[in-house]
């Protein structure tokens, strides 16, 4: 008998036996899958086509867009759909550039001067409507590099080649739909039927493309945007351009000549700028007394915050740094999540009266000893460190929550400074492939855990869903609440930090459920020639992530 646990995004569907080998397609149509649309199939956690012929014993994890890793797949479907149709429109590539990710959507800007983005809005909506409608088949390629050179090259896709040819494989996986090439480093769909569910609207100077909802499926009824956080990225974006990077390849060639030391310092120079801007900003502010800072893990919160500190000590600040996971309350009162396991990073497990109460002693000018939380005993005791309030000091408090009107009801708004500290990362592989910032994110966090916890990349990204789904929750929902915005991203990071991620993913075994994630990640540094540590100022964001700082964590 052949044992399958048939599985939906990770979850145990129900355990199946059959005395023949049987596809994937058949498992699915008579367990009458059909309604969740199964975006692709993971057979022992490596994707299969659906006519793939199971054999032996194992787990077949269908994943949909409810999943990230189905979700991830629907959303470069689509831009891989969007793609084809703009080939389809105007015959040219790559004139339609994807920039960054903003809510719910990715935006693009084009370069066809004889339409308006309204005008290219519409015609792109009838065509992907069509090229879905038509449920072509996408295929996955595996063929040479010199081959998909040629390809390429006939579609003038020179963001793509020079790739190619840096690109160390003999083979690589391309995609093609009809007579349609492109190449993507995330798993596609298997046709473009399975990707029905968008919306294409003008925004800006561009296009935006709508992905729907992760949990429901469909499209949000209310679009909102982030116009703070749009125009972090934008100005990122014009950044980019002044440096003249604009995708991987010429990131790469800087790496090949001395230059990228000069990239290095005018990026971090730009941050310290940024910084010692915000420091200006709170001299002006009179009446702020407390200094907020949220964003979502390793975003270098903790170092933006030294940082500040420095900045704001420059400009005659007396800086008492507090830390919130030391108002955790005790384990015993700490909320669950539905599975049970003690939910952390909701707003719930912090002891906001206690919180309230010091924060209210501490700026009224009293001296006040601080509180220590034991995370091996999960109980809250008294430090033998006390603050006390000078005339020209400032709190700076760093954490998830920082920027949730919730956690501090009794300061004055007044007195109430909110920063948000993210990685906005807009460097992408190629004009069609970007780098989603929470990979970025991902790969900080994978290499930190190692170096300083101890944990390996399989128990990292196993944790990484969890740590997403509190990040939804608990943060992304108040990015506008934020006074300011900073952009944590350095564009040479996941250069530096490929010599010590790759090593750490590559032992993720291959019976994982972590595998398929691990080689994607391997496959998306490989893209990045190696920046040596040297070149990377002690006071960098980076930092905090490999080793050597001029700060204590």
């Amino acid at each position: 008998m052949i044992k399958i646990k048939l599985m939906v995004n990770g979850e145990l569907l129900k355990k199946l036996e059959y005395s023949s080998p049987v596809t994937i397609k058949q498992i699915t149509e008579e367990q009458n899958l059909a309604e969740l649309n199964i975006l692709a199939c993971k057979v022992s956690f490596h994707y299969k086509h659906q006519n793939y012929l199971i054999e032996s014993d194992c787990n077949l994890n269908c994943l949909t867009v409810a999943g990230l890793a189905g979700l991830s797949i629907y959303q470069d479907t689509l831009i891989f759909i969007m793609m084809k149709a703009f080939s389809n429109l105007y015959n040219y590539n790559p004139d339609l550039v994807v920039e960054h990710s903003i809510g719910d959507a990715v935006y693009c800007e084009f370069f066809k001067e004889t339409e308006t983005k309204e005008e290219v809005a519409v015609k792109l909506t009838e065509e992907m409507r069509r090229i879905c409608e038509a449920d072509l088949p996408i295929e996955r390629l595996e063929i040479p590099i010199q081959e998909a050179i040629n390809i390429f090259g006939k579609q003038k896709r020179e963001d793509v080649i020079y790739n190619l040819k840096t690109y160390k494989n003999p083979k690589i996986g391309i995609y093609k739909c009809g007579e349609y090439y492109d190449y993507y480093i995330r798993q596609l769909a298997e046709s473009t039927g399975y990707a029905s569910v968008f919306e294409v609207k003008p925004y800006n100077g561009g296009i935006l493309l709508r992905f729907p909802l992760r949990k429901s499926g469909k499209l949000s009824p209310e679009f909102k945007i982030s116009k703070k956080l749009f125009d972090t990225n934008q100005e990122y974006d014009k950044w980019l351009n002044i440096m003249k990077l604009h995708n991987v390849s010429t990131l790469n060639q800087y790496g090949e000549t001395k230059e990228i030391q000069e990239i290095i310092l005018m990026e971090e120079s730009l941050q310290e700028k940024k910084i010692a801007g915000l420091a200006d900003k709170i001299l002006n502010n009179k009446e702020c007394k407390l200094i907020l800072i949220a964003g979502p893990s390793s975003s270098g919160k903790t170092t933006f915050a030294k940082r500040l500190s420095i900045q704001l000590r420059i400009n005659n600040f007396d800086t008492i740094i507090l830390g919130m996971d030391d108002f955790f309350l005790p384990r015993t009162e700490t909320p669950r999540k539905a599975n049970g396991e003690f939910d952390f990073e909701s707003i719930k497990s912090m002891d906001l009266e206690y919180l309230n109460s010091a924060l209210t002693e501490i700026l009224s000018g009293k001296r006040v000893q601080l509180p220590k939380y034991d995370f091996k005993s999960g109980t809250q005791q008294l430090s033998n460190e006390f603050v006390e309030m000078k005339n020209n000091s400032v709190v700076i408090m760093e954490g998830i929550h920082g920027i949730n009107d919730a956690l501090t009801p009794a300061i004055p708004a007044e007195n109430k400074i909110k920063i948000y500290v993210s990685p906005l990362n807009q460097l992408n592989i190629d004009y069609h492939n970007r780098i989603p910032t929470t990979d970025c994110r991902k790969i900080r966090r994978i290499v930190r855990d190692f170096q300083y916890r101890g944990y390996s990349a399989e128990e990292t990204l196993e944790r990484w869903e969890s740590i997403r789904e509190g990040e939804e929750q608990n943060i992304f929902p108040f990015q506008e609440n934020a006074d300011f915005m900073f952009n944590s991203c350095l564009t040479y990071e996941l250069g530096v930090l490929k010599k010590y991620a790759v090593p750490i993913l590559q032992k993720v075994p291959t019976f994982s459920s972590s595998y398929v994630e691990s080689r994607r990640l391997i496959s998306l540094l490989e893209h990045f020639s190696d920046i040596p540590d040297n070149c990377v100022p002690f006071n960098s964001i980076l930092r905090e992530f490999t080793s050597d700082s001029a700060f204590d964590y």
